[in-house]
């Protein structure tokens, strides 16, 4: 990955934009003392490389029904993979199968109640985060959908009780 120069403004621009991404570019420009067009070429320019991926809305879970928050680290069956290396090489690249943690992730990607995933170092291989209604919802989630995954060796979930800290917002310093 290419690092991007970011200087003072830059990075002021982008902390606007972190708290409030509907802000008018004439908005933005007078808070960071710029004209509008430098102010709007700068912006182009974060987007272009990539430092500004997309602009969302973000939902309060509760208020849309989604009132539990779940953390569930995953570990995969190792031998699954060693054995759909082993398959690969014996079927040549162009046959084989996807492996074990491809296919876990692209499961992964069509589940709507794990809204983040991650693959982690340590004792389990992935760490989600999953948004459901309640305890039915997640148990629903976990047996008819996690626990049935044939790559999925062992789970362990921990549930939010309060929410001290929750921001999308990157530090830049």
């Amino acid at each position: 990955m290419t690092k991007i120069a970011l200087d003072k403004t830059d990075r002021k621009i982008l902390s606007i934009l972190q708290a409030d991404g509907r802000l008018s570019n004439q908005d933005v420009a007078e808070q960071v003392a710029l004209s509008p067009s430098p102010c709007l070429r700068r912006i182009k320019r974060l987007e272009e490389a990539g430092v500004i991926r997309q602009y969302v809305a973000l939902l309060d879970p509760d208020k849309i029904g989604l009132g539990l928050l779940a953390y569930v680290n995953v570990r995969l069956e190792k031998h699954s993979e060693a054995a759909a290396h082993s398959n690969a090489r014996a079927l040549g690249a162009a046959n084989a199968p996807p492996s074990p943690r491809a296919d876990f992730a692209d499961s992964v990607a069509q589940w709507p109640e794990v809204v983040a995933c991650y693959a982690m170092t340590g004792e389990m291989d992935y760490l989600l985060r999953v948004h459901v209604e309640d305890m039915d919802h997640f148990s629903r989630f976990m047996m008819a959908t996690l626990l049935r995954h044939p790559a999925v060796l062992d789970v362990k979930s921990s549930f939010a009780l309060q929410r001290i800290k929750d921001t999308t917002a990157l530090p830049l310093v």
